[in-house]
């Protein structure tokens, strides 16, 4: 299973955010039983996040994703190294390649380069 860091991380950040907001409602719904407090607030939180959450897993800003494997040979120079490929990004998408081509950090540092001089961001 392949992890779109950026979107595990923003993920993360937005699920700690929640926990002020959804505290606040308890506050002001204090008055009412802990039970009907909670659920009326995960509804708020369910109608604020819905919206949070489609934008983290459906946005093209945030779909740049890497493959990466413990022990691989360097298509680029031979080594057997750690191994990394651009899988995605924007216009790019290598995801149905039948023979990925993974590099050493160094060698995948320079095709980074490369790509980005073609216009390739990731």
């Amino acid at each position: 299973m392949e992890v779109n860091l950026k979107r595990y991380g923003l993920y993360l950040i937005r699920w700690q955010l929640s926990t002020p907001i959804l505290a606040g409602v308890l506050m002001v719904l204090s008055s009412m039983s802990a039970l009907v407090a909670t659920v009326i607030a995960n509804l708020i939180g369910g109608l604020i996040f819905f919206w949070v959450d489609r934008f983290i897993f459906t946005s093209n800003t945030l779909e740049a994703q890497w493959e990466v494997r413990d022990t691989i040979r360097c298509v680029d120079c031979g080594t057997i190294a750690r191994g990394y490929r651009l899988v995605k990004t924007g216009s790019y998408d290598r995801s149905e390649d039948r023979e990925p081509e993974f590099r050493c950090e160094a060698c995948s540092e320079r095709k980074s380069e490369e790509l980005r001089e073609r216009g390739v961001k990731h």
